[in-house]
């Protein structure tokens, strides 16, 4: 059984930090990418950042860029988002997800596995 657990979210101060954990079992996703998305309260399901497995080539949205930095530790199928500099924008639930289709690692769609996310809390 495939699981994506996420883990490391919390409420947090203005200008703070936090670490994101996604820890893969079951199969390990080494052919395409792995993401972190994010969703705030009535807004829709938003692209944060992806790495893919391989290359180590990075993606971010811009508005997280030279703030966040994803990485991946192979030899624990681990993904990590550390979030700097965080603001009360950044509030959302935080979900990994691993790309199972080639494609844009911005579209959702090519995700076929998913974490239950974590909630990430930024306070002003």
């Amino acid at each position: 059984q495939v699981q994506l657990v996420e883990s490391g979210g919390g409420l947090v101060q203005a200008g703070g930090s936090l670490r994101l954990s996604c820890a893969a079992s079951g199969r390990t996703f080494t052919d395409y990418a792995m993401a972190w998305f994010r969703q705030a309260p009535g807004k829709d399901r938003e692209f944060v950042a992806a790495v893919d497995w391989r290359s180590r080539t990075t993606w971010y949205t811009d508005s997280v860029k030279g703030r966040f930095t994803i990485s991946r530790e192979n030899a624990k199928n681990t993904l990590y988002l550390q979030m700097n500099s965080l603001k009360p924008d950044d509030t959302a639930v935080y979900s990994c997800a691993a790309q199972t289709n080639a494609g844009s690692v911005k579209l959702q769609g090519l995700y076929g596995y998913w974490g239950q996310g974590t909630q990430v809390t930024v306070s002003s």
